[in-house]
């Protein structure tokens, strides 16, 4: 069987749970969003009283198939309404202090102890997430596969290949000169093999799924190429946003939703025609949600997400429970967590990429349940 892998969806700027996976009935959803709500004849019904925001049909078209689970209630102990923060403690799996090792990156030393694949992991955008941070663990940021290498810009081979290889002879001649030059040099030398080795899988690649223009599309584009390259890549990561809707709420996380759902669905496509999507699952998470009163025109922070995992190997459907929206059951007028993000992490690691999470989470979290067990 071939080695399981995972692209990590990020949602940045706090998701708003309420217009994503909408309780388009209840009185209180209605009474609270006056203004920004999706009305019971937009929603695409999934079952319960809740129905998908109508940018979502790509997914709906997934879940259909039993592909998608659905998450209710994601979050942990007293949330915190910061991006910067709330992000961090999603990307370290640390709530109460600040943490210094991402829960991808301790994934990839467990993978690759001695360090030894360059492109274990591969992060679409610029910025390395924190999730992917760890002492060691090589990771390849790429912006666009198309022109990612070195001095590409050199039209002449010859002297593109003199230039690299001075590159290699300085990192080289650093190793053994004190463990800071040594972590740059082995730094360097992994980014000149990292490049070396995603520069061809744009050649490798053929499909005929045609992905939007948007920067996620392209992006998810990326990994399908990345993984059906079989260079070694367990780990892509995308992000996508930002869904900090305080004005306009409706509009903007209708068309970034129509952006996510349009990638996730065609690279779900593009992997299935290559018959490699049993070994492939996607991670869908934001931040935070959002209040559960609009503002008027928008949302502000709030706590209480959804997460979706998708993919042949998920067992499809719904998850623990959508929160109240009761008043007296909210938390200082937001949704209430009912699983902890860290449950999530666990399955993932432990019944998906096969490491163990306790380094991670460290404590026992009982799984959801949505990897088909087979």
């Amino acid at each position: 069987m071939a080695d399981k892998k995972i692209v990590v969806v990020q949602l940045s700027g706090g998701n708003d749970y309420l217009n994503c996976v909408i309780p388009y009935n209840n009185p209180d959803y209605v009474d609270n969003r006056p203004n920004v709500r999706i009305t019971e004849d937009e929603v695409i019904p999934i079952g319960n009283g809740l129905g998908m925001n109508p940018a979502m049909a790509p997914i709906k078209d997934l879940y259909d198939q039993g592909n998608v689970a659905v998450v209710h209630g994601v979050g942990y102990p007293t949330p915190n309404r910061s991006h910067f923060r709330s992000m961090d403690i999603w990307h370290t799996a640390e709530p109460t202090k600040v943490g210094n090792e991402g829960w991808l990156g301790n994934t990839i030393n467990q993978l690759h102890p001695q360090h030894d694949n360059v492109v274990a992991a591969v992060n679409f955008g610029s910025g390395l997430p924190r999730a992917l941070v760890s002492h060691g663990a090589p990771v390849a940021s790429v912006t666009d596969l198309e022109t990612y290498g070195l001095m590409n810009h050199m039209g002449d081979t010859s002297q593109r290949n003199e230039a690299l290889q001075a590159f290699r002879d300085m990192y080289t001649q650093a190793l053994g000169s004190g463990p800071v030059m040594d972590y740059l040099s082995q730094t360097g030398l992994d980014a000149l093999k990292g490049a070396d080795i995603l520069g061809t899988v744009t050649e490798k690649y053929s499909s005929d799924v045609e992905y939007a223009t948007n920067s996620f599309a392209k992006a998810m584009k990326g990994a399908a190429q990345v993984l059906q390259a079989d260079i070694g890549t367990r780990i892509c990561y995308t992000q996508h946003g930002s869904f900090d809707a305080h004005t306009n709420g409706i509009a903007l996380q209708e068309g970034l939703l129509t952006d996510v759902a349009g990638g996730i669905y065609d690279f779900y496509t593009d992997m299935k025609q290559a018959n490699k999507s049993e070994d492939v699952i996607m991670f869908v998470f934001s931040e935070f949600g959002r209040r559960v009163k609009d503002n008027g025109n928008g949302t502000d922070h709030g706590s209480g997400g959804v997460a979706f995992v998708i993919g042949d190997a998920v067992a499809g459907g719904q998850y623990s429970e959508y929160p109240s929206l009761r008043s007296e059951d909210l938390l200082e007028g937001d949704l209430h967590f009912n699983l902890d993000f860290r449950s999530l992490y666990t399955e993932i690691m432990e019944d998906w990429m096969e490491v163990d999470a306790k380094p991670v989470v460290k404590g026992e979290y009982e799984r959801v349940g949505f990897l088909n067990s087979k």
